[in-house]
């Protein structure tokens, strides 16, 4: 009983996997709010756990009211809210609420990009 208690505090959790018919998936644009200069302002999000924008590629997660987004190799949290056409998000590295609107459905990865390696499952050498 000890070995599995250590083995469960020693090892960084295991995320599940996103539901395809996720709520979030689709384009969407900023509609409010302010990111960083070279921030994006339209980001598709994919039922495959990727998203992009201009030419980044990331993996994400849902986890509760939170969205966590893999980048550098790490995940930054988000807290999120989502409506029907909007998504809102905040805290993490944002200096404020970001409002996005849906404006479409998801498109595809092109082909050859690979969705990122999961941080948790893949950490990155030290």
């Amino acid at each position: 009983m000890l070995r599995l208690l250590a083995a469960l505090l020693l090892h960084p959790a295991v995320l599940p996997p996103q539901d395809p018919a996720s709520p979030i998936a689709g384009t969407w644009q900023l509609t409010k709010g302010n990111v960083k200069g070279d921030g994006p302002k339209s980001v598709v999000i994919r039922s495959d756990s990727s998203a992009s924008w201009g030419k980044e590629t990331v993996r994400w997660r849902v986890i509760s009211d939170s969205i966590r987004i893999a980048i550098g190799g790490e995940w930054e949290t988000y807290k999120l809210k989502v409506g029907k056409s909007q998504l809102t998000l905040s805290g993490g590295d944002l200096s404020g609420p970001i409002i996005l609107k849906r404006i479409g459905p998801a498109t595809p990865r092109a082909n050859g990009v690979m969705v990122p390696p999961d941080p948790d499952e893949d950490p990155p050498a030290r």
